[in-house]
């Protein structure tokens, strides 16, 4: 029975991805990773300023959102108390916010601050997405660690912050890394925050304050544009998104296979 529901739940799986892989695969050549996105209804022309624009608003958004949501989750896995549970909760209920009251939020909070759209400001946006989910998974795979470790690292007389830094943290890795992969994979695939912060570039950034194009951008405006060569042109760029969330993970598990197979 559980053999069938496995089945029945890959089925829309592999129809998005055989779907995506028919659609897209036709666009891909070497013009398309090494120029700059064409206007919609222009031919050839490439991803490479979005995939810049992409990449760098990713990583900015890695940089602040992954460390400050372990140190969140782990504050809240080791330092129960009321206002820890409500951060929790709080946590929760973020995880669960539509990303565009983030966009909204971010919008409001630096672009008309400054007076304009910018990679950053979509960095934050995506980062402030980050923030929870990667709390929450911390704070889970913290509590999965058996608590004799915690114990026997306290009863040689190390500190509770040594303990939770050298000790609880390497132990529970695997989960976090797994965490973080879900974060990155859901900012990579995030369309509404952008436009209100990054809103879209045809060239190629050369400033964190300039606005910045993404693969998400592009999709939704060739996409929904109508015009056939576009939406033929989507349909490449969605493929290669795909291939970089799932080369992410793939990446990831295969890295966290080898060390565990190193540590045993």
């Amino acid at each position: 029975m559980s053999s069938a529901c496995f089945l029945v739940a890959l089925i829309p799986l592999i129809s998005i991805l055989y779907y995506t892989v028919n659609e897209g695969y036709a666009a891909l050549n070497l013009n398309f990773f090494t120029q700059i996105t064409p206007p919609i209804g222009g031919s050839g022309g490439g991803i490479l300023n979005a995939l810049q624009g992409t990449l760098l608003m990713v990583g900015l958004a890695s940089s602040f959102g992954i460390p400050l949501g372990v140190l969140a989750g782990s504050y809240l896995a080791e330092y129960p108390s009321s206002f820890s549970n409500g951060v929790r909760l709080l946590a929760d209920a973020l995880t669960g916010v539509p990303s565009i009251i983030t966009g909204i939020f971010v919008y409001a909070l630096i672009v008309i601050t400054t007076h304009h759209f910018s990679a950053w400001s979509g960095g934050v946006a995506l980062g402030s997405i980050m923030i929870p989910i990667v709390a929450v998974s911390t704070q889970e795979a913290l509590r999965l660690v058996p608590p004799e470790i915690r114990e026997g690292a306290l009863a040689l007389g190390i500190s509770r912050s040594r303990t939770l830094l050298q000790v609880l943290l390497s132990t529970a890795k695997k989960g976090i890394v797994t965490g973080i992969v879900l974060a990155l994979a859901r900012v990579m695939g995030e369309t509404a925050p952008l436009l209100l912060t990054a809103l879209g570039n045809q060239f190629l950034l050369t400033n964190l304050n300039d606005q910045a194009a993404s693969l998400t951008i592009v999709i939704y405006n060739f996409g929904t544009s109508g015009d056939p060569r576009a939406v033929h042109f989507a349909w490449g760029v969605a493929l290669i998104l795909l291939l970089l969330v799932l080369g992410l993970n793939i990446i990831v598990r295969m890295a966290s296979r080898q060390k565990l197979q190193a540590n045993q």
